[in-house]
């Protein structure tokens, strides 16, 4: 037996949790983001700082940001290794909510240790402490249940015997993978007691694979059998299966086309013969042209959320057939879907194995087409004098970085634009959050992305309003050394929804600085400010001297800025996405956007009932 504070014991736990990797066996954990406060400085402080190398601790500027950091992290790696973020009780505890529920809905591993009130309730109420006047046992914390894969409350040390293995359990499992949240009694913390010493030797965890049921992967290939233009949208669990290489050469050999998902861009490089690129919403024509006449599609790792489906209608069960395969029954079993449980790899492993069967499909000249249309939107302007569109930027920075760059993002309209337009040459270089759509997750997931393949270029692209959200973590990367590109593209707003709100017949309201209500016109320098905060920024006139500046880029945080059109989109590709139109408006303009949302509800309807 060894006697520790609970902190201690958390801790010494954490750092002896491995994971089996191609690479050898790996710590999980790979670190922890830290900012204290009175709930978390002097029991979890203190034992972090004794652990020392065995699991570093960085301090971020933001509880939320440094979460989105660790998140990145997770993502980057492929769910195979997370990280550890810690705060105090309160404001701290909360601010780290929205981060909980990012990583929920994009099934990424983040463990969150916030501090909590004492348990004792010896000095009650304690600073920060809310205080319910029903439910005495009610926390902050407990706004973290709904938005946690697992969630517990430590109110005795002896209490991390189980909840750590139970927490790890859920973090390892490619099916139940997410946030887990240990509410952390700060008493509790620094409490201490007798351990087994048992409980702190090295383990090394696995990352099972569920194979798929017989009966199920049997459905599964007397479907393809009957198909005869089958087509595969390509989801993040490709990418977490390490299946790039098995879905190229079932594409190849069986003829299949292949779409993406955001999660799944870059299963596939962008010149594979069978890559038709983004899917949905956001999607290229060739790949919405080859979904909508499709008579059997396969989600091979996908969730077939909203803008992938383009609301349903382009995954719409009446018109062709549709197979789910995805370890989490949840998700196989969408949309009335023939579910297949299990592992993506293994799945096409079997597929693999087919022979003296081939798809029907010819779809060199729609790849084609797009090729087209890709090169014309992301070529630079002919006219230098006017102002640039996301998608020129986006054609700048992909020419002038490595072939093996991560480009990352959130939300907005650059990942609209990077879906259709970023052409990814290989796996693990698109990282853009779009599950969650979360402003302010740019600059820090580019810090985790780094952190998780340090060997990488790492380029964040960021509008100008997910800048001014969240910025303060370019001075976290620049105090921890990092190589990291940042392109703030500046519209003076927020471009995508003041488009999206035209669009629905509204007026320009509120979006774009010149459409608010202010009393000055704002203009932020934001190289400036970049610099303020230690990196090496610069204003850029055009996409040319742009060009010029990330060609010769050197070490360190390099940001540059750019003023871009905020009205000009990519035209081509896209698809229907169900945003409600006000049924009652004094605006011609919301009468007739209304009349045509009704078009397309009754065009929906139609197709699902057919």
């Amino acid at each position: 037996m060894v006697r520790l504070t609970a902190a201690q014991a958390m801790t010494r736990w954490l750092a002896a949790q491995y994971v089996s990797a191609p690479e050898g066996d790996l710590p999980f954990f790979a670190g922890v983001w830290a900012i204290f406060g009175h709930g978390n400085v002097a029991g979890l402080g203190e034992a972090l700082h004794g652990m020392g190398d065995s699991l570093p601790t960085w301090r971020a500027h933001n509880e939320q940001t440094m979460v989105h950091s660790a998140i990145a992290f997770a993502k980057q790696s492929r769910r195979c290794r997370a990280m550890v973020c810690t705060t105090s009780i309160g404001p701290g505890a909360l601010n780290m909510v929205t981060a909980a529920a990012l990583a929920h809905v994009n099934r990424l591993p983040v463990l969150l240790v916030p501090g909590d009130v004492f348990a004792s309730r010896r000095p009650d109420p304690v600073l920060q402490q809310i205080e319910d006047f029903e439910d005495a046992t009610v926390s902050a914390n407990d706004c973290f249940r709904p938005v946690s894969r697992f969630f517990d409350r430590i109110t005795r040390p002896e209490q991390l015997l189980v909840s750590l293995p139970r927490a790890m359990a859920v973090l390892i499992d490619p099916a139940l993978c997410g946030p887990a949240t240990i509410s952390f009694c700060q008493d509790v913390q620094a409490e201490a007691c007798e351990w087994p010493e048992q409980f702190f030797k090295r383990k090394v965890w696995r990352i099972r694979r569920p194979a798929p049921d017989r009966e199920e992967m049997d459905g599964l290939v007397a479907a393809l059998r009957d198909a005869r233009s089958p087509i595969i949208v390509a989801g993040g669990g490709v990418l977490y299966s390490g299946a790039e290489r098995q879905l190229a050469g079932f594409a190849e050999k069986a003829g299949i086309p292949v779409v993406e998902t955001q999660a799944g861009k870059g299963s596939l490089a962008w010149d594979h013969p069978f890559a038709l690129g983004a899917v949905g919403v956001t999607g290229t024509s060739a790949a919405n042209r080859a979904i909508e006449t499709a008579d059997l599609i396969i989600g091979m790792g996908t969730r077939l959320q909203d803008f992938t489906t383009g609301s349903r209608a382009l995954v719409d069960g009446g018109r062709c057939r549709l197979v789910q395969v995805n370890v989490q029954p949840f998700d196989a079993a969408k949309h009335s879907a023939l579910g297949v449980v299990g592992d993506a790899r293994l799945v096409l492993d079997e597929l693999n194995t087919l022979t003296e069967w081939r798809a029907a499909s010819d779809v060199s000249a729609l790849k084609q087409e797009w090729d087209v249309a890709c090169d014309a939107a992301t070529a630079a302007p002919g006219d230098r004098e006017a102002l640039p569109s996301d998608a020129q930027v986006i054609g700048a920075v992909w020419r002038n970085v490595a072939d093996d760059a991560v480009v990352v993002c959130a939300a907005g309209g650059l990942p609209g634009e990077l879906h259709k337009n970023w052409r990814t040459r290989t796996p693990g270089g698109y990282h853009v959050e779009y599950g969650f759509s979360c402003m302010g997750y740019e600059i820090a997931g580019g810090i985790g992305a780094k952190l998780a393949e340090p060997q990488r270029d790492v380029v964040v692209m960021v509008g100008d309003g997910s800048y001014l959200m969240a910025n303060s973590e370019i001075a976290t990367a620049v105090a921890m050394g990092l190589d990291l590109t940042v392109v703030v593209l500046d519209n003076c707003g927020f471009g995508c929804i003041n488009r999206l709100q035209q669009a629905c017949g509204g007026e320009p309201f509120n979006n774009l600085w010149r459409d608010t209500r202010h009393e000055v016109m704002p203009s932020v320098d934001f190289a400036a400010h970049a610099a303020s905060l230690g990196g090496q920024a610069r204003k850029v006139a055009g996409i040319e001297e742009l060009e010029v500046g990330l060609a010769a880029r050197g070490r360190g945080v390099n940001v540059f800025v750019i003023e871009t059109d905020a009205m000009t989109v990519t035209d081509a590709g896209g698809a229907w996405w169900d945003v409600a139109v006000p049924e009652v408006s004094a605006s011609d303009k919301v009468a007739m956007a209304r009349r045509e949302y009704e078009r397309h509800v009754a065009r929906r309807e139609l197709g699902e009932k057919s």
